[in-house]
């Protein structure tokens, strides 16, 4: 009895085999699991907003030159975006600028602005602050070396509200905006003229007559005299000393006769 039961099973398992279907390729199972299933929904989502971001510029083509040129400019901001040592090299260069001035006609505030840039740098008290699309750099109470303990407290740092209060300059499009401002007419010492009358203080740019007059000029300044200018300049000179030889004779006759 034993052996038919083993014999019946062993006809069962054949036959369930056989009656079973062909189990599929591993790619299948793979692209039937949970994660083929979220790939494939995730892929025809993406595939979906391309779509639809391309019906819709050509729909609205104005709408999306807009959107393109704003995240173009984002994305040109964030890449020219200055850090610390871009700001450091900056202000070594402005302050090589006004080494090479002598003190006494340097701008005042550009030295002054300069100066003291220079001296919080040495102190160690310059921070910069990345915004992504600007820079900003502010000042700190301490060096970030100094081992107080008001320095090292992350508690006691600089708060954001007082940033405003503490900036020292912006970065924006790799240019250092404050800083250039400062440096405007850096080799004009304001208080040379200010005992000037008032008119005096005030200068007006030239006309554009007056450039091309200046121009024309100094250009001329330049060329060499013909003969014939030579010439003609002799002659004037040898007229005007006859002229002036025949007036004295003039006055010597009439001086005569009043005598006589």
């Amino acid at each position: 009895m034993s052996s038919l039961r083993v014999v019946r099973r062993m006809f069962c398992a054949a036959a369930e085999t056989a009656a079973a279907p062909v189990t599929a390729s591993r790619w299948e199972r793979l692209k039937n699991s949970k994660a083929g299933v979220w790939c494939r929904s995730l892929v025809s989502d993406y595939k979906e907003a391309c779509r639809e971001m391309v019906v819709g510029a050509w729909k609205r083509p104005v709408k999306a030159s807009v959107y393109v040129t704003l995240l173009g400019g984002a994305w040109a901001c964030f890449h020219t975006n200055p850090d610390q040592s871009s700001f450091e090299a900056a202000l070594l260069e402005r302050s090589n600028q006004l080494g090479l001035l002598s003190p006494w006609i340097r701008n005042a505030t550009s030295d002054g602005h300069v100066q003291s840039l220079v001296k919080l740098r040495n102190k160690g008290q310059l921070r910069h602050a990345s915004l992504g699309l600007l820079s900003l750099v502010y000042r700190a109470d301490y060096d970030p070396d100094t081992t107080l303990y008001e320095a090292q407290c992350s508690n006691l740092s600089v708060p954001w509200r007082e940033l405003l209060q503490r900036m020292l300059d912006v970065g924006f499009i790799g240019h250092w905006w404050i800083l250039d401002s400062k440096m405007k007419d850096y080799d004009v010492n304001e208080e040379e003229f200010k005992h000037l009358p008032a008119h005096m203080q005030v200068t007006s740019p030239p006309s554009v007559q007056e450039v091309e007059r200046s121009e024309r000029l100094h250009k001329e300044s330049w060329l060499a005299l013909t003969v014939e200018e030579e010439e003609k300049e002799t002659n004037v000179v040898d007229r005007k000393e006859e002229s002036i030889g025949e007036e004295s004779q003039i006055k010597a006759l009439k001086e005569e006769q009043t005598q006589a």
